[in-house]
């Protein structure tokens, strides 16, 4: 069953008030999210655990050391991206994810709070 990874909540919010984060458009996560090969790059360097933080979504119930334990991404390994988030947001609403869909929503606030004080 999958639930909400808080540990990759608490670290998108820790990025975004750190500034670390895109204002992108909402179709350019498709161009923005990383590819399988940046993915096993990345778990090559830092392990699956911190790949993990980089996923809202876990399922407990797939092995600690498969990338498929994690879904919903919001980032690309070293920002949030506004894109990904959006995705993940309607991703999550769209299959009944309400504890991810909420997070990714205060994570889509948090960066359109940021976009306004840049305007």
């Amino acid at each position: 069953m999958l639930k909400l990874n808080r540990r990759a909540y608490d670290h998108a919010r820790e990025l975004i008030a750190d500034g670390r984060f895109v204002l992108d458009d909402r179709g350019l996560w498709s161009e923005h999210q990383p590819s399988a090969r940046d993915e096993n790059r990345f778990i090559a360097k830092h392990g699956i655990g911190e790949y993990g933080r980089w996923y809202l979504g876990v399922d407990p119930d797939q092995d600690a050391a498969n990338k498929s334990r994690y879904e919903f991404p919001y980032g690309d390994f070293e920002r949030v991206h506004r894109c990904g988030v959006l995705s993940a947001e309607s991703r999550a609403a769209q299959y009944d994810h309400d504890d991810i869909q909420a997070a990714a929503a205060h994570l889509h606030g948090m960066l359109d709070a940021a976009r306004a004080l840049r305007s």
